[in-house]
């Protein structure tokens, strides 16, 4: 009878619940509980736990401060002046240091091993009040007539919880777990790359403070990463397009990985003595969004919501910040429900707003027009400023940048009209490259 008792699915309650652990979930989390709000975390795996994406932004580091992780997150970071940019087509790199951007005050950020920061966020969401379900994977959700949410929870060691609670949080990542149950999640049109990356030792850095700059390498079929970390371990990933990762056959993720080096010879160069300290992984359908992110009770932050191509290093600053607006708007839900609609339109609005404003660039990025002006800056009209803003992820403030945003938009679609058949060509490759392919890619073999 005990054991019959025992066995039961016990439903609990709480205010917010939050699925994932990473640094939306790990961000909008404590920031509800200290409102005063119940907070619970469902996190399917254990931290610390692999996971990629380590290059973060200066605009970051007012994030940190204000949560009262900054100087655990400059323990484990290596310091990142700026961004290096190489072409196979230009004698020279181009290197953006953040010092240079419009506003002066944040001149650098940090390049981490994921395990570690995302441990340090999950700690920090305890530490404030928290309730931490660490080995607990979502598994269903139902929205009551009540208003009120109900999440059913498989735990590690077999158990099942239920959840109910007045607001959610879907903070899962690529896990996508609201976007997926809704049938809401679409493969971006405008977009479309993978990725597979490894972690190596011995790779050749630059000396000095430009050790620790993240560099994109530009070859034929995409680009590569390479984004140095503390004790020796660099990250080295190519995305490319799916015609190409279609060429993969029965070679294996690695083997495809290093054949990739071997078309960027100035990648190749740094790589001379590098050793691989991990299995290679990879990641398909790198570019989605959804159709909404929010209803009534519920957001969808980060990854969770959308994801672009990863070049300028946004994934993480985005999803901190989704989480910060949407401590806002949850705790104006909860606490002024008259006020509900407005707050999540703002909230609407916050969570388009990065995505919108790096995708430009991003769609464009392997354009041979755009790649003259990255690796040719000029300032005029403040242009380089504005964009090294846009770069270091200062976005969401009251920089004033966008005049000068504009300005490099029209002078960009300038030089296209000026020079068309390179234009046009650059367009033809771009609608080749982002074609649908067979679905059946195998990215694990």
């Amino acid at each position: 009878m005990m054991e019959q008792q025992a066995q039961k699915i016990e439903r609990r309650q709480c205010d917010v619940l939050v699925i994932g652990g990473g640094p939306a979930g790990s961000t909008v989390a404590p920031m509800l509980a200290e409102q005063g709000h119940q907070v619970v975390m469902l996190e399917k795996a254990h931290h610390p736990r692999f996971h990629i994406g380590e290059s973060l932004l200066p605009a970051n580091l007012p994030l940190f401060e204000r949560m009262g992780i900054a100087d655990e997150v400059k323990a484990i970071g290596m310091h990142k002046p700026g961004a290096e940019f190489v072409s196979p087509h230009h004698d020279m790199s181009s290197v953006f240091s953040f010092a240079e951007a419009w506003d002066k005050s944040m001149p650098h950020a940090y390049q981490v091993k994921r395990d570690q920061f995302d441990t340090i966020l999950i700690r920090n969401a305890a530490r404030k009040g928290v309730e931490v379900h660490e080995g607990c994977k979502a598994k269903s959700v139902e929205f009551l007539p009540d208003d009120t949410v109900l999440v059913r929870a498989l735990h590690d060691d077999g158990s099942e919880s239920e959840w109910q609670a007045r607001f959610l949080v879907d903070a899962s990542g690529r896990d996508t777990f609201l976007a997926n149950r809704f049938q809401i999640k679409h493969r971006n049109p405008k977009h479309n790359s993978s990725a597979i990356y490894g972690h190596f030792t011995g790779a050749k850095r630059h000396e000095g403070q430009a050790e620790g700059n993240i560099t994109i390498f530009w070859f034929e079929h995409g680009w590569f990463w390479f984004i140095p970390m503390q004790n020796d371990i660099t990250s080295i990933g190519m995305v490319t397009w799916p015609y190409y990762m279609k060429t993969k056959g029965e070679r294996s993720l690695e083997q495809f990985l290093r054949d990739g080096f071997a078309q960027c010879p100035k990648l190749t160069d740094r790589l001379s003595e590098a050793k691989l300290i991990n299995e290679v992984e990879a990641t398909g359908n790198f570019s989605y969004v959804s159709e909404r992110n929010h209803g009534n009770n519920y957001v969808m932050l980060g990854d969770a919501y959308a994801f672009i191509d990863p070049v300028f290093s946004s994934g993480v600053l985005l999803a901190m910040n989704s989480g910060v607006v949407a401590a806002e708007a949850i705790d104006t839900c909860l606490k002024t429900p008259a006020k509900a609609a407005t707050a999540l339109k703002k909230f609407d609005a916050a969570m388009k707003h990065g995505p919108k404003e790096f995708s430009w660039f991003i769609y464009r990025v392997t354009n041979p027009i755009m790649r003259d002006f990255f690796m040719g800056p000029r300032n005029l009209f403040r242009t380089k400023e504005a964009v090294l803003s846009m770069l270091a992820g200062d976005i969401f403030g009251k920089t004033p940048i966008w005049s000068s945003i504009w300005a490099f938009k029209v002078l960009y679609y300038i030089a296209n009209i000026t020079q068309p058949k390179r234009a046009f060509m650059g367009w033809k490759r771009r609608k080749f490259n982002i074609r649908k392919v067979d679905e059946n890619v195998v990215y694990n073999a």
